[in-house]
């Protein structure tokens, strides 16, 4: 059984999105254990690029930010490893298909196995081009995580079939970013994934409140909030650990009301 699947055995998961290297690797690793001990489920470590396409300008931000401060891939490796002593909740990475090419894609997913990451996102990664990776990833053991979009439709059925891990429900056309209102049918999108498989689903873009957390856990297998974890620690900088747990707490207890 998929590592990923103990994140959604204890009712609704809350999944945390942290841009690694933002403001440095030590406030990353502190935000990662910050957010665990106030009940973060899984935890998805973004790896900077240059060109991150499905973020908004938060996100952005902070991978700007990162790649100045010189974050590499060997590094971030050895942040999770370093993790991994005491941090046993899945941790999946999320980042673009050109960093796992130019790293070498049997070199960095085996590497993900070594270090003790459980699942891979790939956002520019389409579902028909996945066999670049998926053979890897069968491989090694990471789950290669697929993105159902507002505008998948008719191919829902097919991704969710050949789901593992757990399936990232995008809830709102654009980037990512943090919306008032979330105007998706996202019950006729989760309905169609639990016709077609057993593996869980989560929502995330654009959940900022822990009303809308609540929302989404209501109708999904759980919440990913990215943009509000990452503008907190753009804000307060190495101080940002106390305020993402806090925050974390918050969209949690909203989850399991």
């Amino acid at each position: 059984m998929s590592n990923i699947r103990k994140a959604f055995g204890n009712g609704k998961a809350f999944i945390p999105f942290i841009t690694c290297g933002d403001p440095d690797l030590e406030t990353t690793k502190a935000v990662v254990r910050a957010a665990v001990e106030n009940g973060a489920d899984l935890i998805e470590l973004g790896i900077p690029f240059s060109d991150p396409t499905a973020e908004g300008p938060v996100i952005q931000g902070a991978n700007i930010r990162a790649l100045k401060g010189g974050v590499t891939t060997d590094r971030i490796f050895a942040m999770v490893r370093e993790l991994r002593r005491d941090v046993t909740v899945p941790m999946v990475f999320m980042t673009y298909a050109n960093v796992v090419f130019s790293y070498g894609a049997d070199r960095f997913i085996s590497t993900c196995r070594e270090i003790g990451i459980d699942g891979l996102i790939i956002p520019d990664l389409p579902y028909e081009e996945k066999e670049e990776f998926l053979p890897y990833c069968r491989k090694y053991g990471v789950d290669l995580i697929s993105l159902i979009a507002p505008t998948s439709e008719n191919r829902i059925a097919m991704i969710a079939r050949e789901a593992e891990g757990f399936l990232y429900i995008v809830s709102s056309l654009g980037v990512t970013g943090m919306r008032s209102e979330i105007k998706t049918d996202l019950a006729a999108i989760t309905d169609v994934v639990r016709k077609n498989t057993d593996v869980p689903c989560a929502i995330g873009f654009g959940i900022s409140t822990p009303e809308q957390a609540k929302k989404m856990a209501d109708i999904s297998d759980g919440a990913i909030v990215g943009s509000a974890i990452v503008k907190l620690i753009g804000e307060h900088g190495k101080d940002a650990p106390e305020y993402v747990g806090e925050y974390v707490k918050a969209m949690k207890q909203a989850m399991t009301i």
